[in-house]
């Protein structure tokens, strides 16, 4: 049965829950200028497909290990200052930018991303389980989908105002660029590098005011209610897998981030290759189009939950996803570049709904 009778959230909680969603409009910025940063700089230090692919690694792996870290430091310091701990180093990584962008060196924006997403990392461990709780049980998965949809906004907000002031309008192909003289191509490389070192200060600087905001808010400590059995578990790998629905969350999740990251990184490389008359900066409407149908998926998928069970929605949702991504893959002209656009809106909902339904009557 849907959750349509429970709240969004309750009276007390309002406030809480109006902060906590500012943090996932937030750290929408970080990931999905991922997907700008790699056509940009695949040109400038004329990388591969699989050493652009590197932003993405460097990124994903600090939210990795930072994860490993953070559940088990949350839980002797509390989600609020967890989530400074994740503003502040948001805000480091960002600002390593800047000295990235004035140097011109690769690895040293693998570095700043490394170092942004360990912060998102230390946010996304506070804010999924804390926003589930804001609130009756029976409501988390809409509750959660419904902050998760600020995220999406994030997204689209990231690429239409942030996204054009680091894509170049006309990228040079591989022959115009070996027939630069050496100081010509220091030049070029240096121009399109530059290009990210304001945004990445101004979104430094935002992290940092909201720290700043968040650090004289009061934020309680919350803990979902939890069945004396559970209360007693053992706190050990053996009870953590003995929840067979938390074991399935963990693998769908897996496999759905892998998905999401896999599409979205690529959109504006795809559809350069369907399009080769487009430039990087043209391609990337079709990703904000593809961020756009994300995040109508995300507020829509949050209304329907309240006449549709979360787990049906999901499967539903899962069903066009796939049936995008085969027509993408087989079929040309403009039609994968519209299936790979509407692959944003089936993803929509996967996240949030997988983490809620997975976590869901764990107890502490």
């Amino acid at each position: 049965m849907a959750s349509a009778s429970a709240p969004l959230t309750e009276r007390k909680y309002v406030l809480p829950f109006i902060l906590i969603t500012s943090l996932f409009f937030l750290w929408a910025f970080g990931v999905n200028l991922n997907d700008v940063l790699i056509p940009q700089f695949k040109s400038a230090f004329s990388l591969s497909d699989f050493q652009s692919s590197f932003i993405q690694i460097a990124f994903f792996g600090g939210y990795f290990l930072a994860a490993l870290v953070a559940g088990r430091l949350m839980e002797q310091i509390g989600y609020r200052l967890g989530i400074l701990i994740g503003l502040f180093l948001c805000a480091t990584g960002a600002l390593l930018f800047v000295p990235a962008g004035s140097l011109g060196v690769y690895g040293l924006f693998l570095l700043s991303s490394f170092v942004l997403a360990c912060g998102q990392s230390f946010l996304e461990v506070a804010a999924n389980p804390y926003a589930t709780m804001l609130g009756a049980p029976e409501s988390g998965e809409r509750r959660l989908n419904f902050a998760q949809s600020f995220n999406a906004v994030g997204a689209v907000v990231a690429l239409l105002v942030v996204g054009p002031l680091i894509l170049t309008a006309k990228v040079p192909s591989a022959t115009e660029l070996r027939r630069l003289s050496p100081a010509a191509l220091q030049a070029y490389r240096a121009s399109q590098t530059a290009t990210v070192r304001i945004p990445y200060l101004v979104i430094g600087g935002i992290f940092l005011l909201v720290a700043a905001l968040l650090y004289f808010a009061h934020l309680p400590e919350i803990r979902e209610q939890a069945s004396s059995e559970q209360a007693g578990a053992a706190a050990s790998w053996r009870g953590v897998l003995s929840h067979q629905h938390l074991v399935r969350g963990v693998i769908a999740q897996f496999l759905y981030v892998g998905a999401q990251v896999g599409v979205g990184s690529f959109v504006i490389r795809f559809v350069m290759h369907a399009e080769a008359f487009l430039g990087p900066r043209a391609a990337a409407r079709y990703l904000q189009l593809h961020l756009v149908g994300f995040m109508i998926g995300r507020f829509t998928g949050s209304a329907l939950m309240k006449s549709i069970r979360a787990s049906r929605l999901l499967a539903i949702f899962a069903l066009g996803a796939l049936l995008s991504a085969v027509v993408a893959t087989s079929t040309s002209g403009a039609i994968p570049i519209y299936a790979v656009v509407s692959i944003g809106f089936f993803h929509s909902i996967m996240f949030p709904t997988i983490f809620a339904l997975g976590i869901k009557n764990l107890g502490p």
